[in-house]
This record gives C-alpha cells, structure tokens and sequence, in this order.
C-alpha cells in the first residue's frame, strides 16, 4: 500500500519532488494521514524511499508503482504476514485485488516440515547460517544479548561501522553481531581494513561478544534486543519471536516498516539517520534496562508473539486454499 499511494501522492502534485533542497528542508515532514490503507501517523519521509527524486520517470518509483498496480490482475498475491498485524491495509487491498492469501509468519510454515526429507534445507536467508552462534547463544541467560543484523543487502560506511562497535561496547550488554563481508560500502577511498572492527573494539568486548558472518537466530530464548534495518523478512521474525527492536531504516520500505514498528505496534525505537556512539549506547540501554520504555516495548512484543502464534492455524489453512484454489487450478503463472 505504500507503493500503491505514489498514484495519489503523484496525482496531488507532492511527488516527485521540485528540487533536492525537499529533502533537507523539512517538506518530507509532512503528514500524510489520509493515505488508504496506510497509518494515520504517515509522514511523507515514512513512504518507500522511491519517492525520493525529481525525476517523474525515475526508473525505481515508475517500476515499483507499475508492478503493484499490475498486482491487481493476479490471480494471487501471496503475503508474508498475518491479518491481526496489517488489518487496515490487508482490507484496503482486498477490496482492490480479492485474491490475498496472508501466510505468515513463515517461519512458522517452515516448521511443519518432516525432518529428514527433501525439504530440509528450505530457509528464507540468503547467505549460510553458522550454526556455532547457537551454541554460544546457549550460554547466555534469556533475554540478555543484543542480536545485531542488519540484512543481506544493506551497506554502510567504515565509519558508520566503528560508531556502531562502540555504541555496542558502551552499552555493557552482551551482543551477538553479524557482519557480513560485504557490509561497508566500497567507494574510491574504501580499502578492505574499512571492513574490519578495531582490534581495541574486539578487545573491550572480550568474553561478552560475538561476531559471526550470518545466522537468524530471533527465536531463541538468549535474544532481549534486535538492532535492525528494519526488512520486512526481520520485522515479522522479531515479532513472532517476540523480541523488541532498534531500528536504522536503509532504503526501500524499511523506512515505512521502522515508522509502524515504533508507533503502531509499540515494539521498537528509532536509532536516528546520523549513526553516534553515544546514542547506540544509550537506546540500547533504554530497550534492555528497567525503564518504562523498554518494559512498555517487551509488554507489546509479547502481545504480538501471541498474536502470530495464533494466527498459525489460519496461514496453515490460506496455504492449502492457496494450493487448492491457485497452484492446482492452472492459474499458477499469474500469482505474485
């Protein structure tokens, strides 16, 4: 549905916009409350990042608008989700295009698979899980350690890198950090040590950190904390495990998921655009201590993990009338 708005948001003049100056001069403030669909507490800066240009042909607005417009000839548009979590925009799209099937949390699909057959290596993650972060997850007491990914295509600076480090070693609270190797960004001035964390970093975290190259890991019981960029693939996980969250929203829709997480749902707290060591720290002291925040946040991810453990029956049930009504019925080239 956020794509889905650029139509209104075009049609009203607001986008694209005029000049770049519109991005740093507070126009992308602007309340956009009446979007179907969509939050009441939408700003213009909360939409999928698209949005963000001068060009009214800019290749990533046009396609992302083109495809979800196209949506409504499927025969079926298949969702990652649960109906208690987006009721407001599942309705909206419904009365667009019928044919929904909500069948998240997958995670949850993914557990009524018999072990031992063919489908044992079904996973949603892109890169191969290292499995030796369980084990040392198995060490620490429930609700302790900060889980640290930022997803499998985000990037950022060296320097947003080292900020991050010490904002998790200042925080004081044990941490489980995936790095992948391609995380900082590669410029003209970037070397491959940009990539790596300080020795003083490693050395200051001994015996409460762990860096490993990739694992989803949001369901087990050591996890109080997710500092995320806010993919939707993340969000769902940390919902149905019931983890609270920091967010650092990259591109694409995880500005518009970080905006429901922390205002809709109540489970998260934003990092802020400009990465400082002071305040990674900090809001990270605040989700894991005994404040009143932090303690509101696990109240709600609690709530939200009850509220997909419930709705497994039905996603169970929207994936066999999917298979029935959809895959089985020669309609299958047609579902999105």
């Amino acid at each position: 549905m956020g794509y889905r708005n650029f139509r209104l948001l075009i049609d009203m003049g607001i986008i694209p916009l005029k000049g770049e100056e519109q991005l740093t001069n507070g126009f992308m403030d602007m309340a956009v409350d009446w979007a179907p669909g969509m939050s009441k507490h939408m700003r213009l800066k909360d939409f999928p990042t698209f949005l963000r240009t001068t060009d009214r042909d800019d290749i990533l607005m046009t396609f992302q608008l083109r495809q979800v417009e196209r949506a409504e000839e499927a025969d079926a548009v298949v969702l990652n989700t649960f109906d208690e979590l987006e009721r407001p925009a599942l309705d909206v799209m419904r009365a667009i295009t019928p044919a929904i099937y909500t069948v998240g949390p997958l995670a949850f699909l993914t557990e009524q698979i018999p072990p031992g057959g063919p489908l044992d290596d079904i996973s949603p993650s892109l890169w191969r899980e290292d499995d030796a972060c369980l084990r040392w997850l198995d060490g620490r007491n429930p609700r302790s350690v900060v889980y640290v990914n930022y997803g499998s295509v985000t990037v950022m600076s060296g320097h947003e890198l080292e900020e991050f480090a010490w904002g998790l070693a200042g925080s004081g609270h044990d941490f489980l950090w995936i790095v992948r190797p391609d995380v900082v960004t590669r410029t003209a001035a970037a070397t491959a040590a940009e990539a790596a964390l300080p020795r003083e970093f490693t050395e200051a975290t001994k015996g409460r950190g762990l860096v490993a190259s990739w694992r989803r890991c949001c369901g087990t019981r050591a996890v109080g904390l997710f500092l995320t960029h806010s993919g939707w693939n993340s969000t769902v996980e940390a919902l149905s495990g019931g983890v609270p969250m920091l967010c650092w929203p990259f591109f694409a829709e995880q500005q518009t998921n970080c905006r429901y997480k922390c205002v809709e749902w109540g489970v998260a707290m934003e990092v802020g655009d400009s990465v400082r060591r002071e305040a990674v720290a900090g809001r990270i002291r605040e989700a894991m201590g005994g404040g009143e925040k932090g303690k509101e946040m696990r109240r709600r991810a609690a709530e939200w993990k009850e509220a997909a453990a419930r709705a497994r029956g039905r996603s169970l049930a929207n994936l066999e009338r999917l298979i029935g009504d959809v895959l089985l019925s020669g309609k299958k080239d047609r579902v999105i």
